[in-house]
């Protein structure tokens, strides 16, 4: 993993590096919460180790700014601040864990660890794509080709109904009841408007489409027509 340690005692600093490099991580270090910011805005990691409390910009700061402006990625909280007040205001601030100093490496190692394999569950389940279109529930966003979607909240749940069943046909009524929670009316013609607002967005001019009306049945959503 390429871990990010924001760290201002050089001697604690130099002891988490050393670990990480022995176990086979690729570890990267920041002695100042502001340079630590900088690292972590501008450079990919998979994991952050922060100490809370840091030169120039408080470690739970760093943290707060970086969820604020959309990043995810896991934290860990380093402090000598050990009581469950300190604890809870470390995580409520978006920490993914929270280790008091002293510590031994060995748990440092299997917080890391615990870490990392909640992200990937979190990964796996939140991530819903189909070619080049992505929807991420933990980030309430969607991307075609990496090209941001601007969706409404009635288009951003439909896109994710059709992804959830990618690949099979979905009637009039299964949308209604699973994006509108009600039962279907053959008098409306809200699902075409929707879809039509969605395909034009999902479906610019020029990509390969994605949303298919299925004639007499319903809409799917994938790659190739519908003989």
């Amino acid at each position: 993993m390429r871990i990010l340690l924001i760290e201002d005692d050089a001697e604690q600093a130099q002891y988490v590096l050393k670990g990480l490099r022995e176990h086979g991580h690729a570890p990267d270090h920041a002695a100042t919460g502001r340079d630590g910011l900088f690292m972590a805005v501008s450079e990919h990691y998979d994991l952050l180790i922060v100490d809370r409390m840091l030169p120039q910009m408080d470690g739970l700061a760093v943290i707060t700014t970086l969820r604020a402006s959309g990043k995810r990625t896991p934290a860990i909280i380093l402090s000598a601040l050990g009581q469950i007040d300190d604890r809870v205001q470390g995580l409520r601030a978006g920490g993914d864990d929270y280790i008091v100093k002293p510590f031994a490496f060995s748990e440092l190692l299997a917080r890391i660890e615990a870490v990392a394999r909640r992200t990937t569950a979190g990964m796996e389940s939140s991530v819903l794509r189909i070619a080049d279109l992505e929807l991420d529930r933990m980030a309430h966003s969607a991307r075609r080709g990496g090209r941001p979607l601007d969706l409404k909240p009635q288009e951003y749940r439909l896109l994710e109904y059709l992804l959830r069943h990618a690949g099979q046909v979905v009637t009039r009524t299964m949308l209604f009841e699973g994006v509108w929670d009600y039962h279907f009316d053959p008098q409306t013609n809200v699902i075409d408007v929707h879809i039509s607002r969605l395909r034009s967005k999902v479906d610019p001019p020029g990509a390969s489409p994605l949303i298919h009306t299925v004639r007499g049945a319903g809409y799917c959503l994938r790659e190739s027509e519908i003989a």
